[in-house]
């Protein structure tokens, strides 16, 4: 019985001890899927919505999410830019070095006109970014996300599509994904992760 006891208080330290290794400069420990080195979700050619061409490069400094969706979607598009209005009210005076970015699977009613009272309706430095056909299929293939229009009734349609946020470093990198449904904390402690950052 003695044995067992200091088998299992060795193994107690030995486990204490390794929890107590992490090292301050091994880089911070995200609560989101770490993507850091992916190689796509480099580039994004498309216009805001106050009609002004935009490329990642233009927001360099910030840190950037990236989330693909559609006005009309009924259920994941406006939580997921409510929980950024809330990271970003959350961030305070560093909510200056975010920009939520909002690309439109669904060019064809998703005008310029309509992104512009839908988008900053939430805050009103997030940006509706949107494109012809060609631009968006070519935009949604860079950050590998799917999307299909589906017919319903009444001659009307939705837009299936990925349901996920990207975020990008100060420098432009790709870092982070967020699945649908983890919520504002763990966007903001890893956001906030990402302006601590040199």
């Amino acid at each position: 019985m003695k044995r067992f006891r200091f088998i299992v208080t060795g193994l107690l330290l030995a486990g204490f001890a390794l929890a107590g290794c992490d090292k301050p400069d091994a880089g911070p420990k995200f609560r989101l899927t770490d993507v850091t080195g992916a190689n796509f979700g480099k580039e994004l050619a498309l216009t805001d919505h106050n009609g002004k061409p935009r490329t990642l490069a233009d927001f360099r400094g910030k840190v950037v999410t990236v989330f693909f969706g559609f006005t009309h979607c009924p259920d994941v598009c406006p939580t997921t830019l409510a929980e950024m209005a809330l990271v970003a009210k959350e961030l305070g005076r560093d909510a200056d070095k975010l920009q939520v970015l909002f690309v439109t699977v669904d060019p064809e009613r998703d005008t310029r006109e309509l992104l512009s009272r839908y988008v900053p309706s939430f805050n009103p430095s997030f940006l509706g970014l949107y494109g012809n056909a060609g631009e968006t299929a070519r935009a949604a293939k860079e950050f590998k996300i799917f999307f299909h229009k589906q017919p319903s009734s009444g001659g009307g349609y939705s837009v299936d599509h990925s349901a996920g946020t990207y975020i990008l470093d100060r420098q432009g990198r790709l870092r982070l994904f967020a699945q649908y449904g983890q919520g504002a904390a763990a966007l903001l402690h890893d956001i906030r992760a990402l302006l601590q950052e040199s």
